[in-house]
């Protein structure tokens, strides 16, 4: 191989970007500075099959299977019991022979028995423990007597079916196995006590408001439901302990809710009989609301009142159906306030709708339902457009969560009716984020149980770009690559990569939320560029909507439709600790000799040097002045076999007047990012300068790059606008900050 020598001054600069190429593979070749963060991830990733492509679509012979449910339950308001009866049709799309079923009974993470306060440790940290941590957290209500109750599993003939329930799962045993393409029918009955919230906590349960005597419930996870069979892990088969969520299969819903005449319901789905459980005057607005983009009040603030007061003794029966949905949930209570709007979405027009007691107006009557339609708008957008004819927002206290269609928020005001901005954009912040989840996981139907950035990561990005949108003054708690600096410089005993199990994460909030959001941001606005990434994660949503995506098929996917090869990316963000501190090391000032001629030791006033250098020899201004750089006629061996020369001469004056800066770069915090420079020059002018994450992919550590420029610099800034997560901007800026800018001498001087 040709080897030019390694001196600058031998070289015409027509040649210097050339040569500093060849140092930088130089000083990169050390093997033990490698460490493979530029390695394709490869066998990381599952081989991709017929199932799942090497290009992160779904391939030809992708299957999933299919339950449908047909449940009828009533409400006891008295007794705080759900009792019901359920009958699922279940269809086998793999190309397997299943000899028993899979069927989730998340209910029992409450049971006597329940594994999940046997894996919790708890502790004591002093001597004083408030009633509620010991009764909810250490002891978690030994009197409450929760679980399903289970009093029959019959196949279609009415035959008991042989069963095994080992803790949130139940396993049905089949006389003949199910083989592919062919359905089978059961049925399920059951009962359970309903959970208070406010003394056990729960994703779902009851509240009651005792100045009125009344009740309002938020009913999930209320039937046993079908486990996912899929072509990645056969049977899901972890069990829920309460922390990782749901892993489920898409079906139809047929249901019918029992309750107090005088409630109102809000569910999973489409109200099938209007007529039957509302007023007229209720049913009038109803319609109205189909077609308004204005708010509708549908039942009043003085309307819920009068129920609270009056207690209906009589029972109606609210009837919901909802297609290709993963679950079904529903709120019921007499104290519901009730208002919708329309919002068109493409050629569909969804009811935005929101359902609250008076104890959350009037926060919730101002805020909510617009935030239910601001988020569809958004995430439409930046996904597919929202498929379902409701989506809706029901307040509860001191909660936050999604289900299809359906999700249940907090945000309480004051009794007078009085609260904080930081209420209420707390409150608009989670209802986009439930509301969000419509479409993460509910539609692109990621595996909770198993990956919890999937949905919450993704989700959490969206929601940034939908408060960005339409909340501009909104503070922003996540997302942002500021709001994770913390987190990512934290003691790393207490860190997690985000490719962890939801059960084995430390931080739950800063690793499934925040810092994939973040990542995605980065992604977005410095990586990619927000029209790559826009399209490609738009790609993303189109392959997967209505499936049961894996990581590697989004990782494959941001890159397929991309055309960016982001392994380097999802490696150090996803897979590691890794966090992000690169250091501008040092900074070197150079001219050319013919204008800095007899200056060899000298500054351009004729000073003598007086470098001001730190313990490592690095500079730490520009008081020196420029170091002298000769350009010397090109030596005849760097033509090889070109006949033509360069004008040696010609070059020295074409950069006669120009000024090179050498700058060192230091990866401290491990993780590989693109390094952003902003160039201050003494004229007070500004330019911002971006190398890509590759600048680093010869030495992960250490890298340096000669630029040239026709003014002086004042000042150097690494990551001005604080877009990567930079745990350190105490070592970004040149001149360091103990040292006055040359832009201030500039200053200065002409004063």
């Amino acid at each position: 191989m040709f080897e030019p020598p390694m001196n600058l001054n031998f070289i015409p600069m027509k040649k210097v970007i050339l040569l500093i190429a060849l140092i930088a593979v130089a000083s990169g070749a050390n093997a033990q500075d490698w460490k493979g963060k530029f390695e394709q991830l490869g066998t990381t990733l599952p081989t991709p099959n017929s199932y799942r492509t090497a290009s992160g679509a779904p391939g030809e012979a992708y299957w999933q299977q299919k339950a449908d449910y047909k449940i009828k339950a009533t409400l006891d308001e008295d007794k705080q019991t759900i009792t019901g009866s359920e009958t699922i049709t279940y269809k086998n799309n793999s190309p397997d022979k299943l000899n028993y079923l899979w069927i989730q009974l998340d209910q029992n993470m409450r049971a006597k028995d329940s594994q999940t306060p046997q894996v919790s440790s708890s502790e004591f940290n002093s001597n004083e423990v408030a009633a509620k941590t010991l009764q909810q957290y250490i002891l978690r209500d030994v009197d409450y007597d929760g679980g399903f109750k289970l009093t029959s599993v019959k196949n279609a003939k009415g035959e008991d079916m042989r069963v095994a329930i080992n803790h949130t799962m139940m396993r049905i045993d089949l006389d003949e196995p199910l083989n592919p393409g062919q359905s089978i029918t059961f049925s399920i009955d059951w009962w359970y006590n309903i959970n208070d919230r406010m003394k056990i906590g729960g994703r779902s349960g009851y509240e009651y408001f005792p100045k009125d005597d009344n009740y309002e419930f938020t009913i999930a996870q209320w039937y046993p439901r079908m486990a996912v069979y899929n072509d990645v892990e056969g049977w899901q088969n972890k069990q829920f302990l309460g922390r990782g969520e749901f892993t489920l299969t898409f079906g139809d819903f047929d249901v019918e809710i029992t309750v107090p005449s005088d409630h109102i319901v809000a569910a999973t789905g489409w109200l099938q009989n209007p007529k039957e459980v509302l007023t007229p005057e209720e049913y009038k607005r109803f319609e109205k609301a189909k077609t308004s983009a204005d708010q509708v009040i549908i039942v009043t603030q003085n309307e819920a009142i009068m129920k609270e007061k009056a207690k209906s003794d009589k029972k109606s029966t609210w009837h919901f159906k909802a297609e290709n949905v993963r679950d079904f949930a529903f709120a019921s209570s007499r104290k519901f306030i009730w208002d919708a709007e329309m919002v068109k979405i493409g050629d569909k027009t969804p009811l935005a709708m929101s359902f609250y007691p008076k104890e959350g107006n009037p926060l919730w009557e101002r805020e909510s339902t617009k935030a239910v339609a601001n988020t569809l708008r958004t995430y439409s957008k930046m996904t597919i457009d929202y498929p379902y004819p409701v989506a809706i927002s029901v307040h509860s206290a001191s909660i936050g969560m999604e289900y299809p269609m359906i999700c249940f928020n907090f945000g309480r005001p004051d009794e007078d009716g009085t609260y904080t901005d930081q209420l209420k954009w707390r409150m608009i912040g989670v209802v986009v984020h439930e509301v969000g989840h419509n479409f993460f996981p509910m539609i692109i139907n990621s595996d909770e149980r198993q990956w919890t950035w999937m949905d919450e990561g993704l989700n959490t990005f969206v929601q940034t770009v939908t408060q960005k949108e339409n909340y501009p003054d909104m503070p922003r708690r996540r997302g942002e690559p500021s709001t994770i600096v913390d987190y990512m410089k934290g003691n790393p005993d207490f860190i997690r990569p985000i490719m962890t199990n939801s059960e084995q994460i430390v931080q739950f909030g800063n690793n499934a939320y925040a810092k994939p959001a973040t990542a995605l941001t980065i992604l977005r606005e410095t990586v990619m560029g927000r029209e790559l990434f826009d399209a490609a994660f738009k790609e993303y949503a189109n392959r997967w909507a209505f499936k049961q995506p894996e990581p590697a098929d989004f990782f494959r996917t941001m890159e397929d439709a991309s055309g960016v090869d982001l392994d380097w990316f999802w490696k150090g963000w996803f897979y590691t600790t890794d966090y992000v501190d690169i250091d501008l090391s040092n900074v070197r000032w150079f001219k050319e000799t013919s204008v800095s001629k007899g200056l060899e030791g000298q500054n351009q006033q004729g000073q003598i040097r007086n470098t001001n250098k730190d313990e490592d020899g690095n500079n730490l201004d520009f008081s020196a002045g420029p170091e002298p750089l000769t350009i010397t006629d090109t030596d005849p061996r760097y033509y090889g076999e070109f006949k033509n020369r360069i004008d040696d001469e010609a070059v020295r004056n074409e950069y006669a007047n120009k000024n090179f800066y050498e700058l060192t770069f230091k990866n401290k915090g491990g993780l590989v990012m693109p390094v952003i420079i902003e160039w201050t020059y003494t004229d007070g002018t500004k330019e911002i300068e971006k190398l890509p994450a590759e600048i680093w992919r010869m030495n992960e550590t250490k890298t340096t790059k000669v630029f040239l420029k026709d003014k002086e610099v004042a000042s150097i800034k690494i990551d001005p606008n604080l877009e990567t997560a930079d745990v350190n901007t105490d070592n970004n800026s040149f001149p360091r900050k103990e040292n006055e800018s040359r832009l201030d001498k500039f200053k200065n001087k002409d004063n």
